[in-house]
């Protein structure tokens, strides 16, 4: 890859892992946030489960913990370039549950506020394929510090070659 490539994909990691940690630490810190209401809202293929987890105290508990803490944590593994694989896929896998709870399907209302008026393909399915691009270019190896760990331990395990001046001698 060029470096203007390699610096648009780092770019592009930086600026999800700051949507994401941002998202995260503004759940956290407001006291009255809860998960519930956009659950109750859902739509779509898994509406009763989604429904049926808003429904309970106890569960929406644990959705929110998960929720709050798991973008921050991604948020700081793409901002970091740490552990930056496991963070994509993790946040693709939020993603998705996003979009399925409410998708800009034809049919599907939902009393969630939309910004704009999209079909089929919105802002989180968008976010979904640039953390995949995210996935396959993995940029942390050289800037992040998933180089600084795994490069040690590439490093150690690999033999050193000969050079070529011993070689030819």
């Amino acid at each position: 890859m060029t470096r203007p490539q390699v610096a648009a994909l780092v770019t592009l990691r930086l600026f999800i892992g700051w949507h994401f940690l941002y998202e995260g630490l503004a759940k956290l810190v407001n006291p009255y946030w809860t998960s519930a209401e956009y659950l109750d809202q859902a739509g779509w293929l898994f509406k009763k489960l989604f429904v049926a987890l808003a429904a309970s105290p106890s569960a929406v508990t644990v959705v929110d913990f998960l929720n709050e803490w798991g973008l921050l944590l991604i948020g700081l593994g793409l901002l970091f370039g740490l552990f930056t694989r496991t963070a994509a896929v993790a946040g693709i896998a939020l993603l998705l549950l996003y979009y399925m709870v409410s998708p800009p399907l034809v049919g599907i209302s939902s009393a969630v506020p939309r910004e704009g008026s999209y079909l089929i393909v919105n802002k989180v399915l968008i976010e979904a394929a640039a953390l995949a691009v995210v996935l396959l270019f993995n940029t942390s190896r050289s800037f992040g510090l998933d180089g600084l760990i795994f490069r040690r331990g590439l490093d150690a395990a690999i033999p050193s070659e000969p050079s070529v001046a011993r070689a030819q001698s």
